[in-house]
């Protein structure tokens, strides 16, 4: 079975060893693990890979993989986030739909390194030349980014 990450590989040898406890070695790869554990119900995971100085709302979170029909991510745009980084952006889209109504997450989430494992922290407003989460095509600055 492919890898609800789209990323066309077999689940086994993407996403699941994550979900599983290996350490993931990038940010794109936490922020697909993250998708994939979205559309399993993997909660504890999504809460463990959550670096918040608040607590983080794991109702909330169960609620919205519960009542999802997750439909596919795609990733728009990376940076930093490699094997020697300690931050990194990942902008995507998350499609789905919830009550029967379509939905299309765009987002560029920032991730850290943190004692030696990746987490997401929040999402990030898009970078100035970096493509507009609105799917324009258009770089942000020339988009919503403008003004």
């Amino acid at each position: 079975m492919n890898c609800p990450c789209g990323s066309g590989q077999p689940e086994s040898g993407c996403c699941g060893p994550y979900l599983g406890g290996a350490v993931v070695p990038t940010a794109v790869a936490l922020m697909r693990s993250r998708y994939t554990a979205y559309v399993r119900g993997a909660i504890d995971y999504l809460v463990d890979t959550h670096l918040s100085t608040a607590p983080v709302d794991r109702a909330a979170i169960a609620t919205r993989a519960r009542t999802t029909v997750w439909r596919g991510l795609e990733i728009v745009a990376t940076e930093g986030g490699g094997a020697g980084d300690t931050e990194g952006f990942v902008a995507f889209v998350a499609r789905g739909e919830t009550g029967g109504v379509p939905f299309a997450q765009r987002e560029r989430s920032r991730f850290r390194r943190a004692a030696g494992r990746w987490m997401y922290v929040d999402a990030a407003p898009p970078g100035r030349n970096e493509p507009c989460p609105c799917g324009s095509g258009a770089k942000y600055k020339k988009c919503h980014g403008a003004g």
